[in-house]
């Protein structure tokens, strides 16, 4: 598969066109950002990490029937994925109280939420990525009712396998986000999944093993990413 022209650069990745319109390469970088870019630094081998922890539960779900863009990793860093039209509305669930919900609310961190939270914020960098509804979104055009619905169950659905998956690795998933978009008229999970995008706290101990170490100050970052990758591959 040759790598072809960068279309876009984010936080934390590269996307690249193919010789197959339909399929590009999605590169991870080690580049990390908290606060809206506000601050930044760099994580030793993230980007090898997340790789290798998003194929791992992409290929997960995709057999749990949950489909994704993953096609198949190409290398330390890199993922062939299916090009997709990213539906402009994250997604959030939160199955205990952290983050921006506890400040939001007023709420103490690790309260355990039943049932779930699902939001939507509105994916725009520049503003922040503001808390929505589906009000909001189907006024402005973002989605339609039906990929909503679609969006909401699938959500769910990753919430129920992942939080088992871990739970078996002694890894409590706290919140995580999501990205989807169209491909072929279908709905699919794109972005990643990773120490980047979920809050995983040990079992056992409560420690922080994702980008909150970054955030926070907390030291032990690259160690923290590995250990989730260790438990994730093992």
């Amino acid at each position: 598969m040759k790598k072809g022209k960068l279309i876009y650069e984010g936080k934390a990745k590269r996307v690249y066109e193919t010789d197959n319109p339909d399929l590009l390469i999605q590169e991870f970088k080690d580049d990390a950002t908290a606060f809206d870019a506000k601050k930044r630094g760099t994580i030793k081998n993230k980007g090898v990490c997340n790789n290798e922890i998003s194929a791992r539960l992409f290929g997960l779900l995709d057999c749990r029937g949950v489909p994704t863009h993953f096609v198949k990793l190409l290398s330390a860093r890199e993922m062939l994925v299916k090009r997709l039209e990213i539906v402009p509305v994250e997604v959030t669930i939160r199955n205990v109280v952290a983050g921006g919900m506890a400040r939001m609310f007023g709420l103490e961190e690790g309260t355990t939420l039943c049932p779930p939270v699902l939001e939507y914020h509105y994916k725009n960098d520049a503003l922040g990525d503001p808390l929505m509804n589906e009000y909001h979104i189907f006024a402005l055009k973002l989605a339609e009712e039906r990929e909503l619905k679609t969006i909401a169950k699938y959500s769910f659905e990753i919430n129920r396998i992942l939080s088992k998956f871990f739970d078996e690795r002694n890894l409590k998933l706290i919140d995580f986000k999501l990205e989807f978009g169209r491909h072929r008229g279908k709905i699919l999970l794109g972005d990643e999944i990773s120490p980047d995008t979920c809050r995983l706290w040990d079992k056992a101990t409560n420690k922080k093993l994702d980008k909150d170490r970054f955030r926070r100050d907390l030291g032990n970052i690259e160690e923290a990413y590995q250990e989730v990758l260790h438990r994730v591959l093992g």
